[in-house]
This record gives structure tokens, sequence and C-alpha cells, in this order.
């Protein structure tokens, strides 16, 4: 048979073509996005009853799930209950504590695409993308059973055709091409060889995007996809998911996303250690739980009273019982014998009726009240009010390398309560830099006005990273309090003992997010300033932080691209950023 070789250019580089009647499969480029046409095999993912956990703690157990062609399954449930452990578990990275995963058919390729692109030195945006949609590893094969084949190792035929529908199969052949056309048409900006790790995070943000929509898994895990989009990248997203025919689990926090894309709920409540599998979009699976939690309430009450009445019964019966014995003892030495045997009756009696109570107790069936689920209960503390006026630039030109913003006419008020949206890159971080002082203008003018006492929780969470362990990293920002205080404040965040000896850096982005929420919640301010805050927070979490922001008096600067935060938080002004233009727009 004639030997296909693979240029060995990176993966991105390999001029292979596709053998005669071979069907591609995947993303067909166009200038608004890449739409995916489906896979060519119906691959189905089948978990049976997997747990899960570390230590003596069990994160979930009896968990059987089947993702079928065209399922999309929203994996939801508070920080720390096992998201992301799931995924792995899937993805074949972890091994289950119990249970087992398998593929249907075995050969099928999963795309397990983590929270975190990992941005290894020395890797180019290049190498990034081709690792990321499995070819790199697809292509290493590839080049192994070729070299096998050259040296004559029995049964290389084989492994060479499996090795070549591989790489075929997840789009080895044209990925330069499409790689080049859809960063461009997501607006990267930069060449594909420069160093991930000199990308800016809305950039990392866009190569990210880009991996997603070049690749054609046969099962596609994605944990936490929406993180750092723009409401651009969140719409081609939205589209990329909802053209999927291949079996879909995503774990996301953005309700708007879930509502637009998921088809089913599976639900790890690490609380009740149940998980439950809800059918029906994201706004059925809200309705349908909250009628399963009344219930498992209203269940729970009429069990606890069924059974407290039938305990008086039996508590009186036996009462009447031995207050029976004691009268027929007190009575013994009486001579009427009817008397007698009419007390011994009523005795026995009394003490049938609380032997047939007692077995109605043991016939109950026992329903478990539902435990009591942590809730995040945070409030931001105010400091005394600033000046009338929080923040000015004036005609400002503001630049960053080769990238200007401005000029820029902006007065922020005492109160006001601006969102800050605009494009990744566009400048938004730019801005915030300049009004609160941090970016001092080329040419122009910016004033932070009297009394301002500023809090932050910034896009890189970046109070809470470093080997200091948390506890230390919190009193260093906030040297007031005794430690024991700062670890009972931590724990109202779910930040317990196992997390404040660790170091910051160790810690989950979700964790994170939460210890610089706690730090606003210990220190008063007059002016809060959110860069996009609801980035690797759970939904109840998410929901806690906008009624907080709804009790909140003072001046507030949030950026987010939580569409459904962005209708829930009361805002008085709209900024928009365009390209380094600063405009203002009717909220």
């Amino acid at each position: 048979m004639a030997v296909v070789r693979p240029r060995r250019a990176g993966c991105l580089g390999s001029t292979t073509p596709d053998p005669p009647g071979r069907r591609r499969r995947g993303v067909v480029g166009t200038r608004r996005t890449p739409i995916r046409l489906g896979v060519l095999m119906g691959a189905t993912l089948v978990a049976k009853d997997l747990a899960a956990g570390f230590g003596d703690h069990t994160l979930f157990s009896g968990l059987d799930l089947v993702v079928a062609p065209g399922d999309v399954v929203g994996l939801v449930g508070v920080n720390g209950a096992g998201k992301s452990t799931l995924l792995r578990l899937l993805a074949g990275r972890d091994t289950p504590d119990q249970g087992t995963v398998t593929l249907n058919p075995p050969t099928a390729t999963v795309g397990h695409l983590p929270q975190e692109p990992e941005r290894r030195a020395g890797e180019t945006v290049r190498g990034f993308l081709a690792r990321r949609t499995g070819v790199a590893a697809a292509q290493e094969a590839l080049d192994s059973s070729v070299a096998a084949l050259t040296d004559g190792v029995p049964g290389a035929d084989d492994a060479y055709e499996t090795a070549l529908d591989r790489w075929l199969a997840l789009g080895g052949a044209d990925l330069p091409e499409r790689a080049e056309e859809t960063a461009a048409a997501l607006g990267l900006g930069v060449g594909l060889d420069l160093p991930m790790t000199a990308l800016s995070g809305g950039q990392a943000a866009r190569a990210g995007m880009t991996s997603l929509l070049l690749s054609r898994y046969d099962v596609f895990l994605l944990d936490e996809p929406t993180n750092d989009l723009d409401l651009d990248g969140l719409d081609r997203l939205e589209e990329f998911v909802r053209g999927l025919r291949a079996p879909t689990v995503l774990v996301s926090h953005d309700r708007e996303f879930l509502a637009r894309t998921v088809t089913s709920v599976l639900e790890l409540d690490l609380a009740q250690q149940q998980v439950r599998h809800y059918g029906g979009g994201y706004d059925a699976y809200l309705t349908e739980r909250e009628r399963v939690r009344r219930h498992a309430r209203q269940d729970y009450e009429e069990y606890a009273d069924t059974r407290d009445a039938l305990l008086s019964r039996a508590r009186t019966q036996r009462a009447w019982m031995e207050k029976g014995v004691k009268n027929a003892r007190r009575k013994a030495t009486d001579n009427d014998k009817i008397g007698r045997k009419f007390r011994s009756e009523a005795t026995e009696k009394q003490a049938a009726k609380a032997r047939q109570t007692e077995r109605l107790i043991e016939r109950l069936d026992v329903v478990e009240e539902p435990r009591k689920e942590w809730e995040l209960q945070m409030s931001i503390a105010a400091a005394p009010r600033s000046g009338a006026v929080v923040a000015t630039l004036r005609a400002a030109v503001l630049r960053r390398g080769s990238f200007t913003l401005g000029p820029v006419d902006l007065q922020i008020d005492w109160a006001d309560r601006l969102a800050i949206t605009g494009a990744n890159g566009a400048g938004k971080s730019t801005l915030l830099a300049a009004l609160l002082g941090r970016l001092e203008p080329e040419s122009g003018a910016a004033a932070l006005g009297s009394g301002v006492v500023v809090g932050e929780v910034d896009q890189a969470r970046a109070l809470f990273v470093g080997d200091l362990p948390l506890l230390e990293a919190f009193r260093r920002e906030l040297p007031g309090p005794p430690p024991d205080e700062i670890r009972t404040l931590l724990a109202k965040f779910g930040l317990v003992a196992e997390h404040v000896f660790r170091s910051a850096s160790s810690l989950s982005p979700g964790e994170r997010t939460r210890a610089a929420l706690a730090l606003l919640q210990a220190r008063g301010v007059n002016l809060l300033v959110l860069d996009e805050p609801t980035n690797h927070l759970d939904l109840p979490a998410i929901e806690q932080l906008e009624s907080a922001l709804d009790s909140y008096q003072g001046t507030l600067l949030l950026v987010t691209h939580d569409r459904r935060m962005l209708d829930a938080v009361r805002i008085t002004r709209r900024i928009e950023v365009v390209d380094g233009v600063v405009g203002e727009r009717a909220v």
C-alpha cells in the first residue's frame, strides 16, 4: 500500500489530502463564524454507577448518565460539588472510586476542554490550537505508525490506518487554513507563531475560543467555556453548541447561556448527597428543582408529624398501662375478684394498644430530613460617603503598548451605578485603571475624588495569588482583625480550615473569587469595582452577589458579560467601550 507521510510542521503544516471518497467532518469557515456540520459517527457516552471523592469525603455516588448524539447536558452544582471531577472522569483522565465510563464506539474521540487553558512556556498559538484540538497528539501517533510501517513492524498497517483515520477525523489535514481563518474571524489580532504566554487575558480567551471552534471531537466535555468571553464570543459559542450533533456535557455559571443551549440538566446536590437528572432546558430545571425541594420538605414534615403523633400516643398508652399496673398492685388485697379482673384486662388492653402503636412506628417509611444547604450570606460594608465627584477623566488619552484609548471625557458622581460593556480588548480594563489612578494619561487629566475608598474584585483575582497561605494573604490586605475573626469570616464564604492554610495560588478560581468577596464584606468601601465578578462563581453565589449589590448604597463600576446580571442589577448609567472609544448610551 502507498504510505502517506504527513509533513512534520507543528501539526498545522500538514498537507495530507483526504483519500478519495472520504467525508470530512466538522467546521466549514464563513466570515461570521465556523458552522459545525456534525460528526461522522453517532457516538454515545455512558456512565454507570460512578462514585468519586477525596479521603473520607464523598462528592457523588450512584451516578448514571447516558449522553447521546444531540444531547447537551448542563452540569450544575455549588463549587466543590465535583463538576470538574466528573468531567475528568468522563474524559478518562481520572479513575472513579466506583463505576465505569464507556464510549460507543470505543474509538470515538473525546474533547475535554478545562476551564483554565494551560499556557505552556515556549508553546505558540499555533501549537496551542493543535494541542487543544487533539491534532497534535494524533500527529504524534501518526508519525509513530509511519515509522513502524517503514521499519516493517508486524501490525503496523492496521495501526497506520487507525492513526490516519483519527488524524483526518480531528481535522489535521486542513487545520492550518481553518486556524488562520477562524482566528481572524474572532479578532485574535496576533500571529499564530506568537508565544501563548505573550497574550493578554482577552487574547488568550479568544485563542481558547478559536481552539473550540476548530475542534472536531465525537464527544465534547466543556468546563466553563463562557469565562472571559465577551458578548460576541458568547453568541458564537452558543451558535457552535446549538449546532453540535456530538454528545456534549458542559459546566457553566452563565445562566443565559445555559438557558439557550442545554437540553437537560444534571445536578450534583452536595448538601443532599444526591444526583438528579432533569429533562428539559435550564429554565424548566429551575422550576422542577423548586418543586422537588418543596415536596421533599413537605414529605419530611408529614412524616415527622405522623411519627411525633404516634410517639406521643405510645407514651400516653404506656403511661396509662403503668398507671393500671400500679392501681392493680395497690388494690391487690381487695377481695373483689371482678374488680381485679377488670383492672387486669384494662391494663392488658393498654399494653396491646401500646405495642400496636410501636409496630406502626416501626412500619413507617423513614423520610430523611433534607439537609440545610450552605448559603453564602453576603453584604458589602459601606465606608463613609465620598465627595460628590468620585472620579474624572478630562480629554485623557491613555496608552498601553500599541493600544490607545481616548481622548476620554468622563465624570463619575457619588452613587452612580455604571455598567461598562464592550468587546474583549476594546479598552475596559484600561479605562478602569485610569479611573482608579493606576494609569497616568499620556495627555489630559485624571483625578480620583476626595474620601474615595476603593473595593475591587479584578478579573485576575490578583490579591490572592502567590505562595502565601490564604489566611496570611487576607491579613496582608486587612491587618486589623485577629486570625480567628478572619477565619470565621472566610468560613461564611465556604473557605474553611482546609483552605485557609493552603497557598492562595493553589485555590480554585471560584475559591479565590469568594476570598475577594469576603474582603469586600470585611472592610468598608464607597467605590465598588467589579471586573467580571461572576467568572468561576457558582449559581447560588452569583444570586447572593446580585442581592448584595441591590442593597449597596455607594458608587458601583460593574464590568460583566453576564447578561442576566446586567438585567438583575440596578444600573443608572451604561458606558460602552468600542475600539478605544468611550461613549455613553441610555440605560
